[in-house]
Protein backbone atom coordinates (compact mmCIF):
# COMPACT_ATOMS: atom_id res chain seq x y z
CA UNK A 1 0.00 0.00 0.00
CA UNK A 2 1.25 3.48 -0.82
CA UNK A 3 2.46 5.44 2.23
CA UNK A 4 -0.21 8.10 1.64
CA UNK A 5 -2.99 5.51 1.74
CA UNK A 6 -2.02 4.22 5.18
CA UNK A 7 -2.26 7.77 6.51
CA UNK A 8 -5.71 8.15 4.96
CA UNK A 9 -6.73 4.92 6.71
CA UNK A 10 -5.36 6.32 9.98
CA UNK A 11 -7.22 9.63 9.66
CA UNK A 12 -10.41 8.04 8.32
CA UNK A 13 -10.42 5.47 11.11
CA UNK A 14 -9.82 8.20 13.69
CA UNK A 15 -12.77 10.26 12.42
CA UNK A 16 -15.09 7.24 12.16
CA UNK A 17 -14.38 6.09 15.72
CA UNK A 18 -14.57 9.66 17.07
CA UNK A 19 -18.12 10.04 15.79
CA UNK A 20 -18.93 6.50 16.91
CA UNK A 21 -17.90 7.55 20.43
CA UNK A 22 -19.95 10.74 20.28
CA UNK A 23 -23.12 8.85 19.39
CA UNK A 24 -22.60 6.28 22.16
CA UNK A 25 -21.58 8.68 24.95
CA UNK A 26 -24.27 11.27 24.19
CA UNK A 27 -26.90 8.96 25.65
CA UNK A 28 -25.05 8.47 28.93
CA UNK A 29 -24.58 12.24 29.32
CA UNK A 30 -28.16 13.05 28.35
CA UNK A 31 -29.61 10.18 30.40
CA UNK A 32 -30.30 12.22 33.59
CA UNK A 33 -32.24 14.79 31.50
CA UNK A 34 -34.08 12.15 29.43
CA UNK A 35 -34.98 10.30 32.61
CA UNK A 36 -36.47 13.45 34.13
CA UNK A 37 -38.16 14.59 30.90
CA UNK A 38 -39.88 11.26 30.25
CA UNK A 39 -40.48 10.41 33.92
CA UNK A 40 -38.47 7.17 33.72
CA UNK A 41 -37.38 4.95 36.60
CA UNK A 42 -33.72 3.97 37.04
CA UNK A 43 -34.48 0.61 35.41
CA UNK A 44 -36.26 2.18 32.41
CA UNK A 45 -33.39 4.63 31.87
CA UNK A 46 -30.89 1.79 32.19
CA UNK A 47 -32.75 -0.16 29.51
CA UNK A 48 -32.08 2.62 26.98
CA UNK A 49 -28.35 2.11 27.48
CA UNK A 50 -28.82 -1.66 27.48
CA UNK A 51 -30.69 -1.59 24.15
CA UNK A 52 -27.75 0.21 22.54
CA UNK A 53 -25.26 -2.30 23.90
CA UNK A 54 -27.37 -5.26 22.77
CA UNK A 55 -27.29 -3.88 19.23
CA UNK A 56 -23.54 -3.34 19.52
CA UNK A 57 -23.09 -6.92 20.71
CA UNK A 58 -25.05 -8.36 17.79
CA UNK A 59 -23.08 -6.23 15.33
CA UNK A 60 -19.91 -8.13 16.26
CA UNK A 61 -21.34 -11.05 14.30
CA UNK A 62 -23.28 -9.27 11.54
CA UNK A 63 -20.76 -6.54 10.71
CA UNK A 64 -17.74 -8.81 11.21
CA UNK A 65 -19.17 -11.37 8.79
CA UNK A 66 -20.04 -8.68 6.23
CA UNK A 67 -16.65 -6.97 6.56
CA UNK A 68 -14.62 -10.16 6.06
CA UNK A 69 -16.74 -11.19 3.09
CA UNK A 70 -17.38 -7.88 1.30
CA UNK A 71 -14.62 -5.49 2.36
CA UNK A 72 -13.47 -3.10 5.09
CA UNK A 73 -14.39 0.09 3.23
CA UNK A 74 -17.95 -0.86 2.33
CA UNK A 75 -18.68 -2.17 5.83
CA UNK A 76 -17.38 1.01 7.48
CA UNK A 77 -19.43 3.29 5.22
CA UNK A 78 -22.61 1.29 5.89
CA UNK A 79 -21.98 1.33 9.66
CA UNK A 80 -21.67 5.13 9.68
CA UNK A 81 -24.83 5.57 7.59
CA UNK A 82 -26.81 3.27 9.89
CA UNK A 83 -25.95 4.94 13.18
CA UNK A 84 -26.02 8.46 11.69
CA UNK A 85 -29.58 8.08 10.37
CA UNK A 86 -30.89 6.33 13.48
CA UNK A 87 -29.31 8.84 15.88
CA UNK A 88 -31.06 11.60 13.92
CA UNK A 89 -34.37 9.75 14.28
CA UNK A 90 -33.94 9.63 18.08
CA UNK A 91 -34.57 13.39 18.00
CA UNK A 92 -38.08 12.86 16.59
CA UNK A 93 -39.74 10.98 19.45
CA UNK A 94 -40.69 11.20 23.13
CA UNK A 95 -41.91 7.60 23.19
CA UNK A 96 -39.81 5.37 25.46
CA UNK A 97 -40.56 2.17 23.52
CA UNK A 98 -39.59 3.74 20.19
CA UNK A 99 -36.42 5.14 21.77
CA UNK A 100 -35.53 1.59 22.86
CA UNK A 101 -35.95 0.31 19.31
CA UNK A 102 -33.99 3.16 17.73
CA UNK A 103 -31.09 2.79 20.17
CA UNK A 104 -30.96 -0.98 19.56
CA UNK A 105 -30.87 -0.49 15.77
CA UNK A 106 -28.27 2.28 16.02
CA UNK A 107 -26.14 -0.12 18.05
CA UNK A 108 -25.94 -2.39 14.99
CA UNK A 109 -24.02 0.37 13.23
CA UNK A 110 -22.09 1.65 16.25
CA UNK A 111 -20.64 -1.73 17.22
CA UNK A 112 -19.08 -2.51 13.86
CA UNK A 113 -16.68 0.44 13.73
CA UNK A 114 -14.25 -0.89 16.38
CA UNK A 115 -13.56 -4.17 14.58
CA UNK A 116 -13.41 -2.64 11.10
CA UNK A 117 -10.90 0.11 11.92
CA UNK A 118 -8.80 -2.35 13.95
CA UNK A 119 -8.52 -4.70 10.96
CA UNK A 120 -7.96 -1.79 8.57
CA UNK A 121 -4.97 -0.44 10.53
CA UNK A 122 -3.55 -3.93 11.14
CA UNK A 123 -3.55 -4.55 7.39
CA UNK A 124 -2.07 -1.19 6.35
CA UNK A 125 0.59 -0.41 8.97
CA UNK A 126 3.97 -2.13 9.62
CA UNK A 127 3.94 -4.73 12.39
CA UNK A 128 6.29 -2.78 14.68
CA UNK A 129 4.00 0.30 14.55
CA UNK A 130 0.59 -1.33 14.70
CA UNK A 131 -0.14 -1.05 18.43
CA UNK A 132 0.57 2.69 18.51
CA UNK A 133 -1.28 3.22 15.19
CA UNK A 134 -4.35 1.39 16.46
CA UNK A 135 -3.93 3.18 19.78
CA UNK A 136 -4.00 6.55 18.00
CA UNK A 137 -7.12 5.66 16.00
CA UNK A 138 -9.01 4.34 19.02
CA UNK A 139 -7.86 7.23 21.23
CA UNK A 140 -10.44 9.18 19.25
CA UNK A 141 -13.05 7.57 21.54
CA UNK A 142 -12.27 9.80 24.56
CA UNK A 143 -11.94 12.80 22.23
CA UNK A 144 -15.40 12.03 20.85
CA UNK A 145 -16.66 11.57 24.40
CA UNK A 146 -15.15 14.91 25.47
CA UNK A 147 -16.71 16.65 22.46
CA UNK A 148 -20.03 14.99 23.32
CA UNK A 149 -19.77 16.37 26.86
CA UNK A 150 -19.00 19.89 25.64
CA UNK A 151 -21.74 19.87 22.99
CA UNK A 152 -24.20 18.45 25.53
CA UNK A 153 -23.38 21.29 27.93
CA UNK A 154 -24.44 23.71 25.17
CA UNK A 155 -27.70 22.00 24.22
CA UNK A 156 -29.04 20.27 27.33
CA UNK A 157 -31.76 20.11 28.55
CA UNK A 158 -32.82 20.15 24.85
CA UNK A 159 -31.72 16.55 24.27
CA UNK A 160 -33.66 16.14 21.01
CA UNK A 161 -31.77 18.92 19.23
CA UNK A 162 -28.57 17.42 20.65
CA UNK A 163 -29.24 14.07 18.95
CA UNK A 164 -30.32 15.76 15.72
CA UNK A 165 -27.04 17.68 15.46
CA UNK A 166 -25.01 14.58 16.35
CA UNK A 167 -26.71 12.42 13.73
CA UNK A 168 -26.32 14.91 10.89
CA UNK A 169 -22.65 15.52 11.76
CA UNK A 170 -21.87 11.91 10.77
CA UNK A 171 -21.64 13.25 7.21
CA UNK A 172 -18.11 14.47 8.08
CA UNK A 173 -16.41 11.05 8.47
CA UNK A 174 -18.60 9.64 5.68
CA UNK A 175 -17.27 12.21 3.22
CA UNK A 176 -13.62 11.61 4.17
CA UNK A 177 -13.93 7.83 3.92
CA UNK A 178 -15.80 7.96 0.62
CA UNK A 179 -13.29 10.23 -1.14
CA UNK A 180 -9.93 9.32 0.40
CA UNK A 181 -9.83 5.87 2.03
CA UNK A 182 -9.17 2.88 -0.28
CA UNK A 183 -9.99 -0.77 0.31
CA UNK A 184 -7.45 -2.82 2.27
CA UNK A 185 -5.08 -4.45 -0.27
CA UNK A 186 -4.46 -7.33 2.15
CA UNK A 187 -8.20 -8.06 2.31
CA UNK A 188 -8.43 -7.76 -1.50
CA UNK A 189 -5.58 -10.25 -1.98
CA UNK A 190 -7.17 -12.64 0.51
CA UNK A 191 -10.53 -12.34 -1.26
CA UNK A 192 -8.95 -13.16 -4.64
CA UNK A 193 -7.24 -16.16 -3.06
CA UNK A 194 -10.53 -17.33 -1.52
CA UNK A 195 -12.41 -17.00 -4.81
CA UNK A 196 -9.76 -19.05 -6.60
CA UNK A 197 -9.98 -21.84 -4.02
CA UNK A 198 -12.58 -24.52 -3.26
CA UNK A 199 -16.21 -23.39 -3.16
CA UNK A 200 -16.52 -23.90 0.60
CA UNK A 201 -13.67 -21.42 1.22
CA UNK A 202 -15.04 -18.54 -0.84
CA UNK A 203 -17.14 -17.09 1.98
CA UNK A 204 -16.16 -16.67 5.61
CA UNK A 205 -18.33 -18.48 8.15
CA UNK A 206 -18.66 -17.80 11.86
CA UNK A 207 -17.89 -21.48 12.42
CA UNK A 208 -14.28 -20.79 11.49
CA UNK A 209 -13.52 -18.83 14.68
CA UNK A 210 -14.69 -21.90 16.65
CA UNK A 211 -12.44 -24.32 14.77
CA UNK A 212 -10.12 -26.46 16.96
CA UNK A 213 -7.12 -24.18 16.37
CA UNK A 214 -9.05 -20.99 17.26
CA UNK A 215 -11.61 -22.23 19.82
CA UNK A 216 -9.55 -21.58 22.97
CA UNK A 217 -8.55 -18.13 21.74
CA UNK A 218 -12.15 -17.19 20.92
CA UNK A 219 -13.56 -18.41 24.24
CA UNK A 220 -10.90 -16.82 26.46
CA UNK A 221 -10.83 -13.62 24.39
CA UNK A 222 -14.59 -13.30 24.64
CA UNK A 223 -14.54 -13.92 28.39
CA UNK A 224 -11.73 -11.40 29.07
CA UNK A 225 -13.33 -8.74 26.88
CA UNK A 226 -16.76 -9.37 28.43
CA UNK A 227 -15.52 -8.81 31.98
CA UNK A 228 -13.64 -5.65 30.94
CA UNK A 229 -16.48 -4.15 28.91
CA UNK A 230 -19.09 -4.92 31.58
CA UNK A 231 -16.92 -3.02 34.05
CA UNK A 232 -16.41 -0.15 31.63
CA UNK A 233 -20.02 0.31 30.53
CA UNK A 234 -21.43 -0.27 33.98
CA UNK A 235 -19.28 2.60 35.26
CA UNK A 236 -19.53 4.85 32.19
CA UNK A 237 -23.31 4.67 31.81
CA UNK A 238 -24.05 5.84 35.34
CA UNK A 239 -21.01 8.03 36.04
CA UNK A 240 -22.74 11.29 34.96
CA UNK A 241 -25.79 10.37 37.07
CA UNK A 242 -23.49 9.45 39.98
CA UNK A 243 -21.75 12.83 39.82
CA UNK A 244 -25.09 14.67 39.83
CA UNK A 245 -27.10 12.53 42.24
CA UNK A 246 -24.49 11.45 44.82
CA UNK A 247 -21.82 14.13 44.45
CA UNK A 248 -24.18 17.09 44.01
CA UNK A 249 -22.80 18.50 40.74
CA UNK A 250 -24.96 20.50 38.32
CA UNK A 251 -25.13 19.59 34.61
CA UNK A 252 -22.44 22.08 33.58
CA UNK A 253 -19.97 20.95 36.23
CA UNK A 254 -20.68 17.30 35.44
CA UNK A 255 -19.88 17.97 31.77
CA UNK A 256 -16.57 19.56 32.82
CA UNK A 257 -15.74 16.51 34.96
CA UNK A 258 -16.44 14.21 32.01
CA UNK A 259 -14.40 16.34 29.59
CA UNK A 260 -11.28 16.37 31.79
CA UNK A 261 -11.69 12.65 32.46
CA UNK A 262 -11.65 11.92 28.74
CA UNK A 263 -8.49 13.97 28.23
CA UNK A 264 -6.80 11.51 30.59
CA UNK A 265 -8.19 8.62 28.54
CA UNK A 266 -6.83 10.11 25.29
CA UNK A 267 -3.34 10.45 26.78
CA UNK A 268 -3.52 6.93 28.25
CA UNK A 269 -4.59 5.20 25.04
CA UNK A 270 -1.74 6.76 23.06
CA UNK A 271 0.78 6.11 25.83
CA UNK A 272 -0.26 2.46 26.08
CA UNK A 273 0.15 2.10 22.29
CA UNK A 274 3.86 2.87 22.70
CA UNK A 275 4.05 0.68 25.80
CA UNK A 276 2.50 -2.25 23.90
CA UNK A 277 5.01 -1.91 21.06
CA UNK A 278 7.79 -2.28 23.64
CA UNK A 279 6.54 -4.79 26.23
CA UNK A 280 3.96 -6.68 24.14
CA UNK A 281 0.23 -6.31 23.64
CA UNK A 282 -0.81 -8.83 26.29
CA UNK A 283 1.41 -7.36 29.01
CA UNK A 284 0.22 -3.83 28.24
CA UNK A 285 -3.41 -4.98 28.37
CA UNK A 286 -2.83 -6.62 31.76
CA UNK A 287 -1.38 -3.37 33.08
CA UNK A 288 -4.33 -1.37 31.72
CA UNK A 289 -6.95 -3.68 33.26
CA UNK A 290 -5.23 -3.87 36.65
CA UNK A 291 -4.85 -0.08 36.76
CA UNK A 292 -8.55 0.34 35.88
CA UNK A 293 -9.59 -1.96 38.73
CA UNK A 294 -7.47 -0.12 41.30
CA UNK A 295 -8.24 3.44 40.20
CA UNK A 296 -12.00 2.91 39.85
CA UNK A 297 -12.07 1.57 43.42
CA UNK A 298 -10.26 4.68 44.68
CA UNK A 299 -12.55 6.93 42.59
CA UNK A 300 -15.71 5.36 44.01
CA UNK A 301 -14.48 5.76 47.60
CA UNK A 302 -13.45 9.42 47.22
CA UNK A 303 -15.96 11.94 48.59
CA UNK A 304 -14.07 15.22 48.12
CA UNK A 305 -15.18 16.72 44.77
CA UNK A 306 -11.93 18.65 44.27
CA UNK A 307 -9.89 15.46 44.61
CA UNK A 308 -12.44 13.61 42.47
CA UNK A 309 -11.94 16.13 39.65
CA UNK A 310 -8.21 15.37 39.41
CA UNK A 311 -8.58 11.64 40.05
CA UNK A 312 -10.81 11.39 36.96
CA UNK A 313 -8.09 11.74 34.30
CA UNK A 314 -5.72 9.49 36.29
CA UNK A 315 -8.40 6.80 36.51
CA UNK A 316 -9.25 7.20 32.79
CA UNK A 317 -5.56 7.00 31.82
CA UNK A 318 -5.80 3.22 32.29
CA UNK A 319 -8.88 2.94 30.05
CA UNK A 320 -6.67 1.81 27.17
CA UNK A 321 -7.78 -1.82 27.05
CA UNK A 322 -10.26 -1.30 24.18
CA UNK A 323 -7.46 -0.22 21.83
CA UNK A 324 -5.11 -2.84 23.27
CA UNK A 325 -7.68 -5.59 22.72
CA UNK A 326 -7.98 -4.33 19.12
CA UNK A 327 -4.29 -4.70 18.33
CA UNK A 328 -3.98 -7.89 20.40
CA UNK A 329 -6.97 -9.76 18.96
CA UNK A 330 -6.24 -8.55 15.41
CA UNK A 331 -2.70 -9.96 15.69
CA UNK A 332 -3.97 -13.33 16.92
CA UNK A 333 -6.56 -13.94 14.16
CA UNK A 334 -5.62 -14.59 10.50
CA UNK A 335 -6.66 -12.10 7.79
CA UNK A 336 -9.52 -14.28 6.55
CA UNK A 337 -11.44 -14.04 9.86
CA UNK A 338 -9.70 -11.06 11.46
CA UNK A 339 -12.68 -8.70 11.77
CA UNK A 340 -15.10 -11.50 12.60
CA UNK A 341 -12.85 -13.02 15.29
CA UNK A 342 -11.69 -9.82 16.95
CA UNK A 343 -15.11 -8.21 16.58
CA UNK A 344 -16.88 -11.25 18.04
CA UNK A 345 -14.69 -11.33 21.14
CA UNK A 346 -15.01 -7.63 21.89
CA UNK A 347 -18.59 -6.96 20.75
CA UNK A 348 -20.00 -10.09 22.39
CA UNK A 349 -18.68 -8.55 25.58
CA UNK A 350 -20.37 -5.28 24.70
CA UNK A 351 -23.59 -7.22 24.21
CA UNK A 352 -23.28 -8.79 27.66
CA UNK A 353 -22.49 -5.32 28.99
CA UNK A 354 -26.09 -4.45 28.08
CA UNK A 355 -27.00 -5.88 31.47
CA UNK A 356 -24.42 -3.77 33.32
CA UNK A 357 -26.56 -0.59 33.41
CA UNK A 358 -29.45 -2.67 34.76
CA UNK A 359 -27.15 -4.26 37.35
CA UNK A 360 -26.02 -0.85 38.55
CA UNK A 361 -29.56 0.53 38.56
CA UNK A 362 -30.54 -2.31 40.91
CA UNK A 363 -27.55 -1.63 43.16
CA UNK A 364 -28.33 2.11 43.10
CA UNK A 365 -31.94 1.45 44.09
CA UNK A 366 -31.00 -0.71 47.09
CA UNK A 367 -27.59 0.69 48.04
CA UNK A 368 -25.81 3.44 46.05
CA UNK A 369 -24.13 4.09 42.72
CA UNK A 370 -20.77 4.22 44.53
CA UNK A 371 -21.24 0.56 45.47
CA UNK A 372 -22.07 -0.16 41.84
CA UNK A 373 -18.79 1.39 40.73
CA UNK A 374 -16.94 -0.92 43.14
CA UNK A 375 -18.67 -3.91 41.54
CA UNK A 376 -17.45 -2.66 38.13
CA UNK A 377 -13.90 -2.53 39.51
CA UNK A 378 -14.33 -6.20 40.40
CA UNK A 379 -15.13 -7.01 36.77
CA UNK A 380 -11.88 -5.33 35.69
CA UNK A 381 -10.05 -7.59 38.14
CA UNK A 382 -11.76 -10.68 36.66
CA UNK A 383 -10.70 -9.59 33.16
CA UNK A 384 -7.09 -9.29 34.38
CA UNK A 385 -7.10 -12.85 35.73
CA UNK A 386 -8.68 -14.27 32.55
CA UNK A 387 -6.10 -12.60 30.32
CA UNK A 388 -3.30 -14.40 32.17
CA UNK A 389 -4.41 -17.64 30.46
CA UNK A 390 -4.17 -16.17 26.94
CA UNK A 391 -1.08 -16.38 24.67
CA UNK A 392 1.65 -13.79 24.43
CA UNK A 393 2.10 -12.16 21.02
CA UNK A 394 5.27 -10.32 20.08
CA UNK A 395 4.78 -10.04 16.31
CA UNK A 396 5.27 -6.28 16.29
CA UNK A 397 8.54 -6.16 18.28
CA UNK A 398 11.50 -5.43 15.97
CA UNK A 399 14.32 -7.96 16.05
CA UNK A 400 17.47 -6.40 17.50
CA UNK A 401 19.77 -8.08 14.99
CA UNK A 402 19.58 -7.53 11.27
CA UNK A 403 16.61 -5.14 11.44
CA UNK A 404 14.13 -7.89 10.53
CA UNK A 405 10.81 -8.31 12.24
CA UNK A 406 10.49 -11.18 14.64
CA UNK A 407 7.19 -12.99 15.15
CA UNK A 408 6.70 -15.12 18.23
CA UNK A 409 3.49 -16.65 19.49
CA UNK A 410 3.80 -18.45 22.77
Amino acid sequence: MRALSKWHVLIGGFLAYLFDAMEIILLTIALPVIRQDLGLTFNEAGMLASATLLGIGLSGITTGWYCDNYGRRKALLISLIVFGVLTTLVATTHNWGLLLLLRFLSGLGLGGVWGIVSAYVTETWPAHQRARAIGFVLSSFPIGAAIAAMVAASYLPDWQTLFMVAGISTLIPLAYLFFFVPESPEWTAQKIHNMAGPRQHKHVSIREIFSPELLRLTLLGTLAASFAVIGFWGASTWLPTYLIKERGLDIGMMANFMAILNIGAFIGINAFGFIADHIGKRNATLLSLLGSALMLSIYALTTDNAILFWLGPIYAFFYAFASLFASYFSALYPTRVRTLGAGFCFNFGRGLAAFAPLLLSGIATHYSLAWGLLVCAGFFALATVTLLFMPQVESDVPARAGGALKTTDS
